[in-house]
């Protein structure tokens, strides 16, 4: 699965100077916490934990942590993701879906991301 994160670097870049960061995600732990109905219900919980890589699919540059709240049933949830680099951190949050592509906010960085804005899609 591939996370593209498309961003703008307020200060570092104009507005015609958005950079992307395509990453690739390895999930590794993901969890869902069966709340409430029995089953796939509203409010369920899952949380995840996974290795990043570059573009290239061979280095490891990172992780990503986070958690998501089940508000369609079958359909989508609402998550909140930290994705941790060697230079920093972004933090994103948004609906993830069950089928099809997924674009989530990016919230803000720390480190060198700490002025980063836009989107991640989530292919």
């Amino acid at each position: 699965m591939a996370i593209v994160i498309a961003a703008m670097f307020g200060i570092a870049a104009p507005a015609s100077g958005a950079s992307k960061l395509r990453l690739i995600e390895h999930s590794t732990t993901d969890a869902v916490t069966d709340l409430g109905a029995k089953g796939d219900s509203a409010g369920d919980l899952l949380t995840l934990s996974s290795e990043i890589f570059a573009d290239d699919n061979k280095a490891r540059v990172g992780s990503a942590n986070g958690y998501s709240i089940r508000t369609v049933v079958g359909k989508a949830w609402e998550c909140f993701w930290t994705v941790t680099l060697a230079k920093g951190q972004i933090t994103t949050e948004g609906p993830y879906l069950d089928a099809g592509d997924s674009i989530m906010a990016i919230n803000g960085g720390i480190g060198a991301y700490s002025t980063v804005r836009g989107e991640m899609a989530h292919t």
